[in-house]
């Protein structure tokens, strides 16, 4: 019929590891060398964008090394999160710039001058971004790709196949973690296949939803179960 959504003849499902939700600190990182680099102010402790540019830094780094280390299923435990970020990201950069609002805060972070040049977040960035670059190459040796009568798991340098039949394949959504999924829209995607005992979960999927709409369309006897804690992030 005219009009009609015609599936994709195939759907990549890939699993990344967790270094992907760096990104942010990835992109403060990369503004930072940046700025940094065309700045003609020098680097000391009466350079107030540069120390700005280090809390705002370290405050990023902070909050992603905390999506990478804990699991927040609920949307209370990220707004509680973001508070304590935003509220000690608050203080410090009030007792640099208008240290007399807060005499007192700004005395005990008198010596709290975060410095560094450009050629630090330059290495920063880089390697971050090579080490991400090569986990993501990786992972692409390692995915799984449904198409309407077959599930197919390609892996290893020389593409080894496994093939499954895609007919009664049921799948669950699972969004554990609220932070991985405002960050990538990600989630764990379990495959229950007919002809295999034990179920396959692929972590970290991202754009998690949009794959789950491909999969229904395209296997019209999918069932798909949502995490009940984080339903309501996803609507």
């Amino acid at each position: 019929m005219k009009g009609e959504r015609k599936s994709p003849p195939r759907i990549l499902l890939v699993s990344y590891p967790k270094i992907v939700f760096l990104y942010p600190t990835f992109v403060v990182s990369l503004a930072a060398a940046i700025y940094l680099s065309f700045a003609r102010q020098p680097l000391d402790t009466a350079n107030t964008p540069a120390i700005v540019i280090s809390v705002v830094f370290l405050g990023v780094w902070a909050a992603n090394l905390v999506v990478l280390a804990f699991d927040f299923p609920r949307t209370s435990s990220l707004a509680v999160v973001f508070l304590l970020v935003a509220v000690v990201m608050g203080l410090v950069l009030l007792s640099v710039l208008k240290p007399e609002v807060l005499p007192y805060v700004a005395e005990k972070l008198r010596t709290f001058h975060p410095l560094v040049n450009a050629s630090f977040y330059w290495t920063f960035s880089v390697s971050l971004g090579l080490a991400t670059l090569g986990a993501i190459v990786v992972a692409r040796f390692d995915y799984w790709e449904a198409r309407s009568n077959e599930l197919l798991h390609r892996k290893g340098l020389w593409g080894d196949v496994d093939r499954f039949p895609s007919p009664g394949v049921r799948v669950e959504k699972e969004i554990t973690d609220v932070f991985e999924y405002l960050l990538l829209q990600s989630g764990r995607l379990i495959l229950h296949v007919s002809s295999e005992r034990s179920a396959i979960a692929l972590e970290n999927v991202p754009f998690i939803a949009r794959k789950e709409e491909a999969l229904m369309h395209m296997l019209g006897t999918l069932q798909v179960a949502v995490h009940p804690e984080v339903q309501s992030v996803t609507e």
